[in-house]
């Protein structure tokens, strides 16, 4: 029976890679990824030759079967994801749990790695013995069900992702839902040349956001 393994990828600046996971890319015999293309810059930018496949969301159904065949055979598998951890908001969750019905003896090995929720954590200056992740807010279905989760959330901090489409719009839901003048902190392209962390009230970040909105977010309700 052969392994796979789930191997955390920087979030931006490619420096951030582990060792460990560098092993484990070159000793693999197959990559899955969200993105074959940004797997490929990343293995090209460390000289690593290597089959990369597609694994997503979409393609799940298919490449669940390929995965287990191979595993199988004795294969070593590696699951990256577009940036950071696999499975913290991403379809590899649906993969492990895929494998461990299907293949309950398989080795399943973490490999850690960046995570934008620890990263912003760490500088954003308030208690974080606790907090809450509740990842992407909904697009439309399930979104107010979602900010009414949020408001019930008031002894840690609350901790979230979106993406440079509704990055306003969640920080109006944001401000009806705790109140313009409450706090936040908003980590934007972390890592990254531009990156950038906010500390303010929500009012003051939705009027700083709308001057520029690209990039992925982080954002910490404290």
């Amino acid at each position: 029976m052969g392994t796979i393994f789930i191997v955390g990828t920087p979030i931006g600046n490619l420096g951030d890679i582990t060792l460990r996971a560098l092993e484990t890319l070159k000793k693999v015999d197959c990559v899955y990824a969200e993105d074959t293309r940004v797997a490929g810059k990343l293995l090209a930018h460390y000289g690593i030759k290597k089959s990369v496949e597609r694994y997503d969301g979409h393609s799940h159904a298919k490449s669940i079967g390929q995965i287990a065949k191979g595993m199988e055979r004795g294969e070593q598998i590696a699951l990256v994801t577009d940036a950071g951890t696999p499975g913290i908001s991403d379809p590899g969750a649906h993969l492990v749990n895929s494998l461990l019905k299907e293949l309950p003896e398989c080795k399943i090995v973490p490999i850690p790695g960046v995570s934008a929720v620890a990263t912003l954590l760490s500088v954003c200056g308030i208690n974080t013995d606790q907090f809450t992740f509740l990842g992407y807010p909904p697009h439309k279905k399930g979104r107010a069900t979602f900010f009414k989760q949020c408001a019930e959330i008031t002894v840690r901090p609350l901790v979230l992702y979106e993406s440079p489409h509704r990055i306003l719009k969640t920080l109006e839901t944001l401000m009806s839902t705790f109140g313009a003048e409450h706090q936040i902190i908003v980590g934007r392209e972390l890592t990254k040349i531009h990156e950038e962390i906010f500390r303010g009230t929500l009012r003051e970040a939705s009027l700083h956001f709308k001057k520029e909105s690209r990039g992925e977010f982080t954002l910490i309700i404290a």
